[in-house]
């Protein structure tokens, strides 16, 4: 039923508004002209603290809150904001030194009467959406090898797919396919190894190459590694999946490989920093198209894709569109894999001149490539910084202007690899690294801007203090909503134009939702800093994970807000 629930734009069914993370609403009570009149309606705390990512699901007269670990859930009714029931897990907090970035978690999934969520210890459980009781667990992970789970589950058709968290902690990434009612494994795809563990045929299995579609070739992961260094290959699973019920496929992103040091790992490490499309019933991959061979900046790939009907170049084709962490935003046909655009959306990255068309790889820059300047070198100014030009944050697609509007950093790095030895359950990262703003540029972290993927031109940029770790929402009322690291939530028009701003209590990196109840529109964000962009100040620590590095300027984030886990609710005033 959630994909008719998400056809009504009064709920909030999924975590991205729909299957083809749109993140938009054709709610239209609140428009360019009044958002300034906002207001508060009313809050909620979690109680706890630390990053509060994703954000809450909307099913009728009842809304669904989460929490970071130990991952609590608050079944909330909309009448009077009381508690239909929590559920609060108990999980071993030994699992929290294996959370590379945070003790995030990216929020709860919704169907058939039940509520769906990844615990930080692996554990995936359904519970009873009317009355919070367990009615199923299956252990998914196993966190003393560094195993942990963060995203969102994700519901298509009659299936739940799970993905892993751990890429600095050596892991092997895939992804789990389980029954709805069940909790039992259907299917299960390595991003790494034998083509039967990764579920791809090599004479079926299409990438692009030489300016067309080609298949994979047999072993082709294989030999695309040194030994059996794919075993510990990281291509890990934790961002967004979008589904095209036309095709029946599902795309998501596969993360670093492991380790940060590239020297350890020769090859392309196929199929690592890969975008993939996959049978949902099967789990056999259609195409794939790998956007970052041989990583060696830790450019996850796993932002969300967006499916879109648009024109690119002209021509009516139905997009995939994917922000990459490397800086180039990508678009794809969804239905045959074909690369369509790759071009840059900040213009200073630098680690690439820009993608060969042809190819599809990008052409690196020798003086910013870290395996040729090889370990304990520290290769400096490279743009973006590991953060990427975009993490997981979800960008919005409105199905109105066409455009996408796009939360950003604006951050660069200094980066130098080490060797370094695999021990299961400890950090397996080899590098070290310092990040800081963009230099020659507008001081800022961050930047919030609007995108036409058809013709890859940033359409207008709007400079931030910090990254926009906040995942955006748009709006058929000519509204684009995000939040900013020190705590306001904003409202631009279709044109950048701030309309109206609010401060939280804490840094937001929670993603914006709308919703309508009783007749009328609300407008949802989660604050609590924390996240990587924060976990300095959510931990009380002057850097992030051992390796990570820490950010330069994100100090400042001390000035403006505290630590905290609330939900702000807003409004229109009652005329």
């Amino acid at each position: 039923d959630v994909e008719q629930l998400t056809k009504d734009p009064k709920n909030w069914a999924m975590q991205s508004g729909n299957m083809a993370n749109h993140r938009y609403s054709e709610l239209k009570q609140i428009t360019s002209k009044n958002a300034k009149n906002l207001q508060v309606a009313w809050t909620f705390s979690t109680g706890v603290l630390r990053g509060h990512e994703g954000g809450p699901l909307v099913i009728g007269d009842t809304m669904y809150i989460h929490s970071p670990f130990p991952n609590k859930v608050f079944a909330i009714a909309l009448e009077d904001q009381s508690i239909r029931w929590k559920y609060e897990p108990k999980q071993d907090p030994t699992v929290i030194p294996v959370m590379c970035c945070d003790t995030v978690n990216r929020g709860v999934a919704y169907a058939n009467g039940k509520i769906f969520l990844q615990q930080a210890d692996t554990t995936l459980v359904a519970l009873d959406a009317k009355t919070g009781a367990e009615l199923w667990k299956n252990k998914v992970g196993d966190p003393k090898i560094g195993e942990t789970t963060t995203n969102t589950p994700h519901v298509f058709k009659d299936k739940i797919l799970t993905g892993i968290s751990g890429g600095e902690f050596g892991v092997r990434g895939r992804v789990t396919a389980h029954d709805m009612n069940t909790g039992k494994v259907l299917w299960k795809a390595f991003s790494t190894g034998p083509d039967n563990e990764m579920i791809v045929d090599p004479a079926k299995t299409m990438t692009w190459t030489d300016g067309k579609m080609a298949p994979i070739g047999p072993d082709s992961s294989l030999k695309s590694w040194k030994g059996d260094q794919w075993k510990l290959g990281g291509g890990t699973t934790w961002g967004w999946y979008s589904y095209d019920p036309a095709t029946n496929l599902v795309y998501y992103g596969t993360g670093n490989p492991s380790t940060w040091n590239p020297r350890q790992r020769p090859g392309d490490n196929k199929w690592s920093m890969t975008i993939f499309a996959r049978d949902l019933d099967t789990g056999m991959a259609k195409w794939v198209y790998q956007m970052t061979p041989h990583d060696e900046w830790d450019y996850d790939g796993v932002n969300e894709m967006i499916l879109a009907d648009i024109k690119v170049k002209g021509t009516q084709r139905k997009a995939l569109v994917h922000f990459d962490r490397n800086g180039f935003a990508y678009t794809l046909d969804r239905v045959s894999g074909e690369l369509l655009v790759a071009e840059k959306f900040d213009p200073k990255v630098n680690w690439a001149t820009h993608v060969d068309m042809k190819s599809g790889r990008p052409q690196v820059v020798a003086k910013y490539s870290t395996d040729k300047n090889g370990p304990d070198f520290n290769s400096k100014g490279i743009c973006p910084s590991a953060l990427g030009t975009k993490d997981q944050q979800p960008a919005t697609y409105s199905r109105k202007t066409g455009l996408f509007y796009v939360p950003t950093n604006h951050v660069c790095m200094d980066y130098e690899p080490f060797q370094i030895e695999y021990t299961a359950g400890q950090p397996y990262v080899g590098s070290t690294l310092s990040m800081y703003a963009a230099p020659n540029s507008h001081g800022g972290l961050g930047n919030f801007i609007a995108w036409d993927a058809g013709t890859g031109k940033i359409v207008w940029s709007k400079p931030e203090k910090f990254s926009v770790w906040s995942g955006a929402l748009s709006t058929a009322g000519d509204v684009v909503f995000y939040g900013t690291l020190e705590g306001h939530i904003k409202a631009v028009d279709h044109n950048g134009k701030e309309l109206w701003k609010f401060k939280t209590p804490s840094g937001i990196i929670g993603n914006v939702h709308t919703w309508e109840y009783k007749g009328k529109q609300y407008i949802g964000v989660l604050s609590g800093i924390g996240g990587w962009a924060g976990i300095g100040l959510a931990a009380g620590l002057t850097k992030g994970t051992e390796g990570l590095g820490a950010v330069g300027g994100y100090k400042d984030l001390a000035k403006y807000t505290e630590l905290g886990g609330v939900l702000t609710v807003f409004a229109l005033p009652d005329r």
